[in-house]
């Protein structure tokens, strides 16, 4: 892919996660992971680290900023999921793409809600409170696994249909020349 073309995507995957974070949606069913994953996968490094939190930090202008330690431990475990976008790079595989979105939801989860615990008041900060603190996480974390899993079957599936149409296009335009 072309860098115009990777630009594009980009583009346009920001927006989805912009719109995705704006829209009305349930909590934690967002296209940021799918995001980061997709990028990692398909666009490479620069993208997959930039695009997610990108699109995090254009909404959260209109959302509004928080605790600068827990908004910045969420921006670094958005950009994470690039980093297992990149591990899926050569793999076309629905279970590899399905497992790497969990494990961007699992990590997420774990990542922003010990900052939750660690950073914050709402918790003792002992065992008991990060117990606590994972515990009144897991409705989140359910909405998370089934957006993170739906966003990014829609991006990679997007993708390959893209790739099949332009593929039996390309055959065609060579054999109307041929």
């Amino acid at each position: 892919m072309n860098t115009k073309t990777k630009l594009a995507v980009g583009f346009v995957l920001v927006l989805c996660g912009v719109l995705g974070r704006l829209l009305p949606h349930a909590w934690n069913f967002a296209p940021i992971i799918a995001i980061g994953l997709f990028a990692g996968a398909r666009l490479g490094t620069y993208y997959a680290f930039t695009l997610p939190v990108l699109a995090m930090v254009i909404s959260d202008m209109f959302i509004g900023f928080y605790d600068w330690k827990v908004n910045l431990t969420v921006y670094v475990a958005m950009a994470l999921s690039g980093a297992i976008g990149l591990m899926l790079q050569n793999r076309r595989n629905p279970i590899a793409i399905g497992v790497g979105s969990m494990a961007g939801s699992t990590l997420f989860f774990l990542v922003t809600n010990g900052a939750v615990w660690l950073f914050g008041t709402m918790y003792s900060h002992n065992a008991q409170g990060l117990i606590a603190s994972y515990i009144a996480g897991i409705p989140f974390y359910r909405n998370a696994i089934v957006g993170d899993v739906w966003y990014s079957f829609i991006f990679f599936g997007v993708y390959e249909l893209a790739l099949f149409a332009h593929s039996v296009y390309s055959k065609r335009k060579l054999q109307a020349h041929i």
